[in-house]
């Protein structure tokens, strides 16, 4: 899809939105203090669907203190495919959301560094996530947790009233609803390609907060008992089993809200950021927001249930940005005072937030949220390196939607034959990236 473009403009002010965090270094012809800080400024998002609404009551918001700022909106439905390709231009906007693509090291080459991780972490969370040498370049606009949306009165239907305890009883859940309703118990969104993305996010819910390390010193992380074979050998029996939509290559991710909201669609992937939206579909088009509710996901037999918690897509200012001061300005504004977390149901980036009320059955369930351990020191990019150097796109959707391909019978192989092949380029990038 071509990306669209849209200027906002608030009051008689040619209006403009720069995300803004904390002292960036000087750039470009902004002013030299807060209340004269101009500029225009460019911000690159994945919300297609409120750049005219949302977004655009912030930019009122924000221009009552900075009403010289100008801002346009480029909203991208591939966000990570098309930003990942434009880093290699100086054409990325002023202020943008860091792709899962780029790897730690090279955080420095594209984004401007936005403080110390000392410094910065008494303020937010998931400061680490995109930091560098003691230098975050990135900040969570929140954080969320990894879990299934679910319609729950197609679960009802198929006799389910509680959220599934062992990875059994999810597919036993998922069969009940095939058998016993008209609706798909599982939607892939395969053709939008990023919510295959969202099974990545996992990780750490099955190996614990060292799970990106431990997967650095396997040699087949696709192999039972291991982390990666048991996120994604799910997804690969929920689609073997036909429990997934007919023609994954006619999905749509916004088609895909109302399906759930219309009992259509029994679950998703996704995180808990996703629950809001949802819900708000769900209002739209007359349907009871109410069924749509968040549950763990059982990836073992142990009843042990762990979810992971991270920040969301990282706000960060472009490094070739030419208006840094104004840029920085909107980042702060709107991490602290927009009030986005809240509204999209998201664990607030500031340190000491409480839990949002979507995630109150996790609370309920004494789910244990886990969050992530940095890589130590020197193997920060590790983990992307051996994954760049096996073709093997963790946070993308390519091999994924193949391992759908070979699940539904559109492709050859088997799980087996394919787990054999990713274990075989993993070892061989591993060798290499240690050597």
């Amino acid at each position: 899809m071509m990306a669209r473009k849209h200027t906002v403009l608030a009051a008689t002010t040619a209006a403009a939105v720069a995300l803004t965090l904390g002292a960036c270094s000087s750039g470009g012809d902004d002013a030299g203090t807060d209340d004269g800080l101009s500029g225009e400024i460019t911000v690159l998002t994945n919300r297609t669907d409120i750049v005219d609404t949302k977004l655009a009551d912030y930019v009122e918001e924000f221009q009552k203190i900075y009403p010289d700022i100008d801002v346009e909106f480029e909203p991208l439905t591939d966000y990570e495919g098309d930003v990942s390709i434009r880093l290699n231009s100086k054409d990325y906007g002023d202020v943008l959301l860091v792709p899962n693509s780029v790897s730690q090291d090279q955080l420095p080459t594209f984004f401007e560094p936005l403080g110390t991780t000392t410094e910065l972490g008494e303020k937010y969370q998931f400061v680490n996530e995109k930091a560098y040498d003691g230098q975050v370049y990135g900040l969570a606009t929140f954080g969320t947790a990894m879990g299934l949306v679910v319609n729950t009165q197609v679960w009802k239907d198929a006799g389910i009233t509680e959220p599934p305890a062992t990875r059994q009883e999810l597919l036993d859940g998922l069969k009940a609803i095939r058998e016993k309703t008209d609706a798909d118990p599982y939607y892939t969104n395969y053709k939008d390609k990023w919510p295959l993305d969202q099974w990545q996010n996992n990780q750490g819910s099955v190996a614990g907060a060292g799970a990106v390390e431990e997967r650095t010193q396997s040699d087949a992380p696709w192999s039972e008992g291991q982390e990666q074979y048991a996120i994604d050998g799910l997804l690969f029996d929920v689609v073997d089993a036909g429990l997934s939509e007919a023609d994954p290559t006619t999905t749509n991710w916004e088609e895909s809200k109302n399906l759930l909201a219309q009992g259509k669609v029994g679950s998703m992937v996704l995180g808990s950021w996703a629950v809001p939206q949802f819900k708000s579909a769900a209002e739209k088009i007359g349907e009871n927001p109410d069924d749509v509710a968040f549950w763990p996901i059982p990836f073992g037999e142990d009843g042990k249930l762990r979810s992971t918690i991270s920040g969301d897509y990282k706000i960060a200012i472009a490094k070739n940005s030419e208006h840094k001061e104004a840029a920085r300005a909107w980042v702060d504004w709107f991490l602290n005072e927009s009030g986005f977390a809240e509204s999209e149901g998201g664990i607030a980036p500031a340190t000491g937030s409480g839990l949002p009320e979507s995630l109150g059955t996790f609370t309920d369930l004494g789910v244990e949220l886990v969050e992530l351990d940095p890589m130590p020191e020197g193997k920060e990019s590790l983990d992307n390196d051996i994954a760049n150097g096996a073709k093997i796109d963790l946070w993308g959707s390519q091999y994924r939607q193949e391992l759908v391909d070979i699940a539904r019978g559109a492709a050859k192989g088997d799980k087996d034959s394919f787990f054999a092949g990713l274990n075989s380029r993993w070892a061989d990038a591993r060798a290499a990236a240690t050597d």
